[in-house]
């Protein structure tokens, strides 16, 4: 994997672009880069959300999904230092290349 953040529009969608500070709601699932499966939202059958470009997410999610679509659907390959880095967490190894496929359902912005 290259250094750099990866983004593979798969869908564009039509709804709300995803801007910093929003509440987002997502359906993932990551993968490590051997293709083992680390971490789904799909499978634990609950949406994920989280605030958008504020540094609640890892890197690669902070500049993956700014400017989707509600709607849309991203493959994002996520270089080791814009994901966990030295960090081991759960199923993830220390300086993991991580990706993504993300559908992104909500946004909210304080104008809602």
């Amino acid at each position: 994997m290259s250094g750099e953040l990866q983004i593979i529009e798969l869908q564009e969608g039509d709804g709300k672009p995803a801007v910093k500070g929003a509440l987002i709601t997502t359906q993932y699932t990551g993968w490590l880069a051997d293709g083992r499966e680390f971490d789904s939202s799909w499978s634990r059958g609950k949406p994920f959300q989280c605030v958008i470009g504020t540094g609640r997410v890892i890197k690669g999610w902070d500049q993956g999904i700014i400017g989707m679509r509600v709607g849309g659907k991203r493959k994002l390959l996520v270089p080791a230092h814009l994901g966990y880095g030295e960090r081991s967490v759960g199923k993830i190894p220390a300086n993991s290349d991580l990706t993504f496929e993300i559908e992104l359902l909500e946004v909210l912005t304080r104008d809602d």
